[in-house]
């Protein structure tokens, strides 16, 4: 591929300016104002990227790209590096999935809970079973919430799915 070179490209930034601003100008009677604006604002783009030197840049960077391109195809160790780069890519995956199984069951490393925890549910100082009808008082007031547990109970997990039913209005 050639090199930059800043005399040959001046010409031709010039050249494509002055095309688009003809083109502008038919855009501008065929279609409006807006249209030729639009066509004067891409037009003076070759012109400003010559002279703010970023022609030159964009001209290395197409240049490097096409030499890494062209080197890609012919050489075995670039493929052998995409092969590898795959290869990480899918190991990436399915170590995501292997661990996305594992977190669904975290009861296998879970502490169980002591026995003296779940006894002290089944005794009468737990609370109330959801099957207790209200009284004629508690009728007439808004109903109440299930009470919390007292302090070193945890609520059983059947209550917790009462109350979530009840708060969806679900019997």
């Amino acid at each position: 591929m050639p090199d930059f070179n800043d005399l040959s490209l001046l010409p031709f930034c010039v050249g494509l300016t002055l095309l688009g601003l003809i083109g502008s100008w038919a855009a501008w009677r065929r279609r409006g104002l807006a249209s030729g604006v639009r066509g004067v604002a891409w037009s003076l783009l070759p012109v400003s990227l010559y002279m703010t030197g970023l022609l030159e840049l964009l001209w290395d960077v197409v240049k490097s790209v096409t030499s890494w391109v062209a080197h890609l195809i012919f050489s075995p160790t670039v493929w052998a590096g995409v092969a590898l780069f795959g290869v990480s890519v899918v190991l990436y995956v399915v170590s995501g999935v292997a661990k996305a199984r594992r977190g669904d069951a975290p009861e296998k490393t879970a502490k169980p809970k002591p026995a003296t925890d779940a006894l002290g549910e089944l005794t009468a100082s737990g609370p109330p079973p959801a099957s207790v009808t209200p009284s004629k008082q508690d009728k007439q007031s808004k109903p109440a919430k299930a009470p919390k547990a007292a302090k070193g109970q945890e609520s059983s997990e059947f209550d917790e799915i009462e109350d979530i039913l009840k708060r969806h209005g679900i019997n």
